[in-house]
């Protein structure tokens, strides 16, 4: 069985719709709306077609596909520059240290403090498993092959890149951290700013949102708890991100303060370690475990861009492949890959 990473397009709008339902909330790149989805894939198939060299207003959606069955069983998204449309807003956690001296002590404040720094860097987002696919490092594939779509397509793409974590929500699906921040000043559930969120855009929160530094101590305890912390269902997302290179600046999402993870983009280690060659064999006997490594390979440019999971051996003059993932990459002799370690 072999899945592959391709382009998505306007027959995915289903089993997408499909998969946000299973998200949970607090998923603002996956919405469980149709017309929402479709904005996005439409949007998806401009910023394809467009061939400029340089960032521009671009999301990239992208599917995972089983390639025996044809069902779409996972999604990933990179936007090319965030804040070009929208303000892009995030919460940075800084300190105040306050002294007296007639009461001999020190006073160290954790704030909040509403900033727009992380706008015009690139964001890799949107990334959904399906549940029954949960397993043999489908999960990797989806993350990693951004990362060689932006390498090899790294002109369209910031020097800076981020991703936002999901953070806690409640059984209820709420959020603490909504609840004890934001929720305050907007008259609406979690559930609803979400909503609203993923449909239009967040300028309601620029509207909104009040620019003065919040006080951390000045919040409930469950909203204290769960800042820069995770979804637990993201737990492993987070160290996928820190295997990359991504660390935690102290940047939290003003929704349910998930942490938002930066690293320089030249620095990604798949942009890093990936290589280019030729393919100049299809070899069965690298299948059969008897040679090579599996490696993580991809091709195509924009639209035709394809990745998946194939066992690779280097020869003299390029790389050998097993026939399984030349196929499902669609490549024979002669085509150029570009591979990286499994890992």
């Amino acid at each position: 069985m072999t899945f592959i990473i391709r382009a998505a397009g306007l027959a995915d709008l289903q089993p997408l719709y499909e998969m946000a339902k299973l998200t949970g909330g607090g998923f603002t790149n996956l919405p469980p709306d149709r017309n929402a989805l479709r904005t996005k894939l439409e949007k998806s198939a401009a910023a394809f077609r467009r061939e400029a060299d340089e960032p521009g207003d671009d999301l990239f959606v992208f599917v995972l596909e089983n390639t025996a069955t044809k069902e779409v069983r996972g999604t990933c998204q990179i936007f090319s520059a965030v804040g070009l449309k929208w303000p892009f807003y995030s919460y940075r956690i800084g300190a105040l240290t306050q002294h007296s001296e007639e009461l001999g002590r020190t006073f160290r404040a954790d704030i909040l403090n509403l900033s727009t720094d992380l706008e015009g860097a690139s964001e890799v987002g949107g990334l959904f498993l399906h549940p029954g696919e949960r397993a043999g490092g489908l999960g990797l594939l989806l993350a990693r092959s951004r990362y060689l779509f932006i390498r090899n397509h790294r002109p369209r793409f910031a020097d800076r890149t981020l991703a936002e974590l999901r953070g806690v929500i409640d059984e209820a699906g709420g959020s603490p951290f909504w609840d004890g921040v934001a929720g305050r000043f907007f008259g609406m559930s979690f559930q609803e700013a979400d909503e609203f969120n993923a449909r239009h855009g967040n300028q309601f929160i620029a509207d909104l949102m009040p620019k003065h530094p919040i006080y951390i101590a000045m919040l409930s305890e469950q909203a204290r708890a769960v800042i820069g912390k995770p979804h637990p269902s993201g737990r492993a997302a987070m160290r996928m991100l820190e295997e990359e290179g991504f660390v935690w600046e102290n940047y939290v999402d003003i929704f349910d303060g998930g942490p938002t993870m930066t690293v320089r983009t030249d620095h990604i280690r798949s942009v890093r370690e990936a290589v280019d060659n030729t393919l100049t064999r299809i070899d069965q006997s690298l299948a059969d475990g008897e040679i090579g490594e599996k490696r993580l390979v991809c091709t195509g440019h924009l639209a035709s861009f394809r990745a998946a999971y194939g066992w690779v051996s280097a020869e003299e003059d390029g790389v050998a492949i097993d026939p399984a993932c030349a196929a499902a990459l669609q490549i024979g002799e002669g085509d150029s890959v570009t591979h990286v370690a499994r890992w």
